[in-house]
């Protein structure tokens, strides 16, 4: 029986042997794995095509692009080639626009960036971006990001339910960072909810790392977090 692919664990380790230990570790318990940026130069892409080709996982490729747009069109269609499952850009249109224009020829859907979920109010403040209520200004960019073209939005757990209420969200994938199991270390996010919260609030896909990968049984951590998905 398949594992239940709602769970992506983020491989957030320093290099390609580290992540394929755990995802050997982890075995048949977890199908989805997130190879971020902290890995790319650790071999995070051959680890990523290694998952994909030769352990039939699912892959996640989170690089949050951004850049002019011709400069994203070439390196999603570069990246594209690898075929993962998604990969992530920064959710302003021109960027998501150009993403999707990358990878028209391939498989790997385009999940954009709402707010970072490390960040709250003083952290957009002193990055000028508008005033607003972090909420409100999630649900606005999701719903461009939409309307660019986006496959599916990053955002945190807490603005799931208002996300997956937009008319623009209908067919679209919601995937969560920032969910900790009940009583974990919040760690760098700021914006959290327990995993069966963020299911039940409309999200798809759950983003879940160090409560595995630094638990004492990494498997049997992945597991009871799977048990508590509703």
């Amino acid at each position: 029986m398949p594992a239940d692919d709602r769970l992506i664990v983020a491989l957030d380790l320093p290099n390609a042997l580290e992540g394929l230990q755990l995802a050997e570790t982890l075995g048949d318990a977890v199908s989805f794995y997130k190879v971020g940026l902290g890995m790319l130069t650790g071999g995070g892409l051959a680890l990523a095509s290694e998952l994909k080709d030769e352990h039939g996982k699912r892959v996640f490729l989170d690089l949050k692009l951004f850049d002019i747009g011709a400069t994203v069109e070439k390196a999603v269609r570069g990246l594209a080639q690898f075929d993962m499952d998604f990969l992530t850009v920064h959710g302003d249109p021109h960027v998501v626009r150009a993403a999707r224009e990358g990878a028209a020829a391939g498989n790997t859907k385009i999940l954009a960036v709402t707010i970072l979920t490390s960040l709250d109010r003083a952290d957009l403040d002193a990055g000028l971006i508008k005033p607003g209520d972090m909420p409100e200004l999630v649900r606005e960019r999701a719903q461009r990001a939409f309307e660019a073209g986006a496959h599916g939005v990053i955002a945190s757990p807490q603005e799931a339910a208002m996300i997956r209420l937009l008319p623009e969200a209908e067919g679209r994938l919601i995937v969560t960072p920032g969910v900790r199991p009940e009583g974990a270390d919040k760690g760098d996010q700021k914006r959290v909810a327990t995993p069966a919260q963020a299911i039940r609030d409309g999200a798809d896909h759950i983003v879940v790392g160090r409560p595995i990968w630094a638990a004492p049984d990494p498997r049997l951590a992945a597991r009871d977090i799977l048990a508590s998905l509703p």
